[in-house]
């Protein structure tokens, strides 16, 4: 599964980038880059992908993805059907870790900030007031500009930042440690179609013969494809994907919980429950009372 390499445009005249972009839906791409990307996710709801992470979005969510970590945000069904006013939006931050030099982070004050760094290797989201204050740090990035002689404090913001998070506990870490980001030029576009595919259909049984067709390979071909790159099984990817997308429904609190677990594509309530439990740590009742008392 090889994930879009993205060359991020960067001036000439700026050490990094910040912008804001106000879009249909958001990335809707598996891809990776060299440079770290710092990300609030101003408006959009949906479904990312962090290496083997699989969790939801919404706005407001903070994320720090490490370099040559693939990711992958997908907006909700709703945005692709050009509604008047739905857009997703996003302030977005690129930088490599070298780009104030090969020394500074080996500098004794910065050894918290490059242990950091390090950490987003797995890709981190952000909570708390650390998230609530790195939002405020960005929207005054975003005002800064350059390149002029008030550029440098853009660079002062983001090692504000930067410094903040690598001393904040309100961090959660998404990827496993060793997940790889090395990869070869062989299949381009298999992922973003499994992806895709699967998002759009995960409601129903899905069979592996039917995915095996999307990836143009054959079943025992796929299902040791998928898991040497993915490090899961296909059916263990299908189960996350409805977990999520029951989560979403549970906090919404619009249906019963036997309706979600229909809704998600479970055929069974023991089963609903059971996988729930395994993937979250809670049971769909509880889980649903713990977000109410945390909201």
């Amino acid at each position: 599964m090889r994930p879009q390499l993205l060359k991020v445009p960067l001036s000439s005249e700026c050490s990094f980038s910040i912008r804001q972009d106000v879009v249909p839906y958001f990335y809707n791409r598996w891809h990776y880059h060299p440079e770290i990307e710092l990300v609030h996710l101003e408006k959009g709801r949906g479904t990312q992908f962090v290496g083997d992470n699989i969790q939801n979005f919404q706005e407001g969510d903070v994320l720090l993805i490490g370099s040559n970590l693939p990711h992958y945000w997908r907006c909700d069904p709703v945005y692709f059907d050009n509604q008047v006013g739905l857009v997703a939006q996003a302030t977005v931050v690129h930088f490599r870790d070298n780009f104030w030099g090969d020394t500074f982070l080996q500098l004794p004050e910065n050894r918290l900030i490059a242990q950091f760094l390090e950490k987003s290797r797995q890709g981190i989201r952000l909570h708390g007031q650390t998230k609530e204050e790195t939002k405020r740090l960005l929207a005054r990035m975003l005002a800064e500009k350059c390149p002029t002689q008030i550029g440098t404090t853009r660079i002062i913001s983001l090692i504000q930042v930067l410094s903040m998070l690598a001393q904040s506990t309100e961090i959660e870490l998404l990827s496993t440690v060793d997940y790889p980001n090395h990869f070869d030029d062989a299949d381009t576009d298999r992922i973003n179609q499994i992806y895709a595919y699967s998002i759009a259909h995960f409601r129903r049984k899905i069979s592996l013969d039917e995915i095996a067709k999307v990836a143009n390979m054959s079943p025992n071909s796929f299902c040791r494809y998928f898991k040497s790159r993915s490090r899961k099984s296909y059916s263990h990817f299908l189960l996350e994907l409805r977990v999520q997308h029951a989560c979403k429904l549970l906090i919404e609190g619009r249906l019963s919980i036997a309706q979600v677990c229909y809704e998600s594509g479970f055929n069974q309530f023991s089963g609903f429950n059971k996988y729930f439990k395994l993937i979250t740590g809670k049971s769909p009742m509880h889980y649903q009372k713990a977000f109410g008392e945390a909201g």
